[in-house]
């Protein structure tokens, strides 16, 4: 899954893929904003057919934050 998450996070965000570890924060190391987030959630959500409340999305301070909430609740 950690795959999929990068491509998603480096065609979204347009980064090089290789730069984006589990470590990586979305923000400060992606220069992610809060709509760039919500459309990487919005992608997850369809493919894996779950749902991520709001509250949550506050969370997703690394990638693998994102990782470990979507492993979680697969």
């Amino acid at each position: 899954m950690l795959e999929k998450l990068v491509k998603v996070l480096a065609e979204q965000l347009m980064v090089d893929p290789e730069t984006i570890t589990e470590n990586t924060r979305i923000k400060e190391d992606l220069g992610a904003d809060s709509l760039d987030i919500l459309q990487i959630v919005m992608t997850f959500e369809e493919e894996y057919g779950i749902t991520i409340p709001d509250d949550d999305l506050a969370g997703f301070e690394t990638v693998g934050d994102i990782l470990a909430y979507f492993e979680k609740n697969e």
